[in-house]
């Protein structure tokens, strides 16, 4: 792998917020205490851990989050009126997200506005923010479609009002990696003011848009616990850290190693059961049955594996089926400790291949010890 880089990535996690907003997910008052203190005890350094304007039971929620003392900043997302501002404040956090809508097909069909209102509302709503020694993200609802001159218009207004950052929100999922890279790279260069990527996954590409963010020159990477969002989520924690490490060679001090409990956690609460094959968390993402595969993890894990399994606390599997190999087969032999007859293997191997094939599937410890016992 290269040299680590010096770059900081700053990873602030949504699951509270955006990851809730998924159809039909509602976390209770305990799930959210509890995927709050697992996120901080991995090192993340920032929660969106909510919407105060919702109302006193989200305010109500996010005050409980504050008593805990974590470590990690809480921030709350608000439309840029000072009335959310205000429900902000009276939860108790240090860090808001202002969000605009910046496109103009979101300006004119959605907002019923004009660019000049646009531009007044961040003036009236950052300004009252920073009054009030608030941390502040502008959230730039729809950049991905937005005008780009008009993007760094804003930009220059809110560093004049004092902001800290820019969320360049692809709010559609649209973009592809060339383009995020291209895009943040032009606003890097056209400002002072911290950005981050809020990457959606309608396209398949949440998580290599938000890399590709990160390589561009963005220091904050946005994301939620196995990719939950809105329609069909946003970048998954797990995938951009993993992948900030491991193919970028960006380490962004996260403990990866709880990965897999914080995602079977969080799947349970969301009602959102993680698949085996889930990138990266998926319990049976360190299978392997192909002969030439398992023969070239047994003589080395490094031929065929990215990373070490116990990084993110998995395991390696070796499965019996239609494509394994000898050397495969006598592997799982050896861990039942069945003794077989060296010259028997082959033989059992076809049988092995035919079960496989006639069940549709892998064959159990059981069902290679029946085998072995009929063989």
């Amino acid at each position: 792998m290269a040299e680590q880089q010096t770059q900081e990535v700053i990873i602030t996690d949504t699951t509270l917020r955006d990851g809730e907003q998924t159809a039909g997910v509602v976390f209770s008052q305990q799930e959210r205490r509890q995927i709050a203190c697992m996120l901080d005890e991995i090192g993340v350094q920032e929660l969106e851990c909510g919407i105060p304007a919702m109302g006193r039971a989200e305010q109500d929620s996010i005050r409980a989050l504050v008593d805990l003392g974590l470590n990690a900043r809480l921030m709350t997302w608000n439309r840029a009126l000072i009335s959310d501002i205000q429900d902000s404040l009276h939860c108790g956090v240090t860090a808001v997200d202002i969000s605009l809508s910046l496109s103009d097909i979101h300006i004119e069909h959605k907002l019923k506005k004009s660019r000049k209102w646009v531009k007044e509302q961040l003036r009236t709503a950052l300004s009252f923010a920073k009054r009030h020694q608030l941390y502040v993200s502008v959230g730039g609802e729809d950049s991905s479609r937005a005008d780009m001159d008009f993007i760094i218009e804003l930009l220059q207004i809110a560093e004049q009002e004092g902001a800290d950052r820019f969320r360049y929100c692809d709010t559609l999922g649209i973009l592809n990696p060339m383009t995020m890279f291209s895009q943040v790279q032009q606003l890097a260069e056209s400002t002072n003011l911290d950005l981050e990527v809020h990457t959606h996954n309608d396209l398949g590409m949440a998580t290599a848009n938000a890399v590709a963010g990160i390589m561009a020159g963005a220091r904050f990477a946005s994301t939620t616990v196995n990719g939950l969002g809105e329609r069909a989520g946003n970048a998954a924690l797990e995938e951009v850290v993993m992948a900030l490490k491991h193919s970028c060679a960006l380490d962004p001090g996260i403990d990866a190693s709880r990965f897999t409990e914080l995602s079977r956690y969080v799947g349970q609460a969301s009602s959102r059961p993680v698949s085996p094959w889930k990138a990266v968390v998926g319990e049976r993402v360190f299978s392997h049955e192909s002969g030439l595969h398992t023969d070239g993890v047994l003589k080395n894990p490094e031929n065929y594996e990215g990373f070490n399994p116990s990084e993110v606390g998995l395991q390696r599997y070796l499965v019996l089926g239609k494509h394994s190999g000898r050397h495969g087969l006598e592997q799982r032999l050896l861990q039942l400790n069945c003794a077989i007859d060296p010259h028997e293997v082959n033989s059992l191997l076809t049988k092995v291949r035919d079960f496989s094939q006639t069940n549709k599937r892998a064959l159990s410890d059981q069902d290679l010890l029946n085998l072995c016992a009929i063989h």
